[in-house]
């Protein structure tokens, strides 16, 4: 497949409408765009560029209105959820906040196997199926105590949550990691902890990284390319050294002058 299929996604003028007539938005506004195995691309944009919706469809979680998106060359723009099971396998998303995306009721442990329970998932060759093992491994390589699996989100800090989030989307082994905003409802004293580990952990597992910020630094330190979105649009894209040395759309050198150096 990877001879076949050069390129892990594949978009070709991809549309997103929301609403009718005068309500209408245009959420994504014919974005092509290629991703490529072991490729850390940030999506940059201010809120309402039209980010997380394209990450959302790349994740086959919203659908786009017009356009095709080619997930290893595979067809994914239409497939309904029961012929995902690849997908769900291969892409593992990380929400912005973990206190709202991980379910309150449920042990660590649990979230972080949940993926693996999961009937489209347990079908298939290339997800774990030794969960007490797998589990005792994600928590180790998050750097999280030996106890985590039994204890629940409220018992930790933001940045553990955050934590338990990365191990949890890493437990089936994906090939694919898209992060939205993964560090911005943390303090700024850990946020540079956690891009640190995601910056590892993508090394360890050889990951292709799609990584979704407002924050140029935090491209510099995890991209090696970067796609500047403006209402619904890619303005810029390029190798990140270069888009951040001579930025040639106003918006990306409009959003240089505001980036605030990260803590090493």
């Amino acid at each position: 497949m990877a001879k076949e299929h050069p390129h892990q996604y594949e978009l070709t003028d991809v549309v997103r409408t929301y609403g009718h007539g005068p309500d209408r938005v245009q959420a994504v506004d014919g974005i092509s765009l290629t991703i490529d195995p072991g490729d850390r691309l940030g999506l940059v944009g201010e809120s309402g560029s039209g980010k997380s919706t394209l990450i959302r469809m790349l994740a086959a979680l919203d659908r786009p209105t017009s356009g095709q998106i080619l997930f290893e060359g595979h067809d994914i723009t239409g497939l309904p959820e029961r012929r995902l099971g690849f997908l769900r396998s291969a892409v593992q998303i990380v929400f912005q906040d973990p206190r709202s995306s991980l379910n309150p009721r449920m042990t660590a442990g649990d979230i972080i196997t949940e993926p693996l329970r999961s009937p489209v998932l347990r079908r298939r060759s290339d997800v774990p199926t030794d969960r007490a093992r797998r589990l005792a491994e994600v928590i180790d390589q998050v750097g999280l105590p030996a106890d985590t699996a039994r204890r629940h989100p409220h018992e930790f800090s933001g940045g553990q949550r955050q934590r338990i989030a990365l191990a949890r989307a890493l437990a089936p082994r994906p090939r694919v990691l898209i992060a939205d905003e993964p560090v911005s409802a943390l303090d700024v004293s850990l946020r540079a902890q956690v891009i640190n580990l995601i910056n590892d952990l993508v090394d360890e597992y050889g990951l292709t990284l799609i990584l979704v910020t407002h924050d140029l630094a935090v491209v510099r330190h995890l991209c090696t390319s970067v796609a500047v979105m403006q209402a619904g649009m890619v303005v810029e894209q390029g190798a990140t050294a270069e888009v951040t040395a001579e930025p040639r759309h106003p918006y990306t050198q409009e959003l240089l002058s505001s980036v605030l150096t990260l803590d090493p």
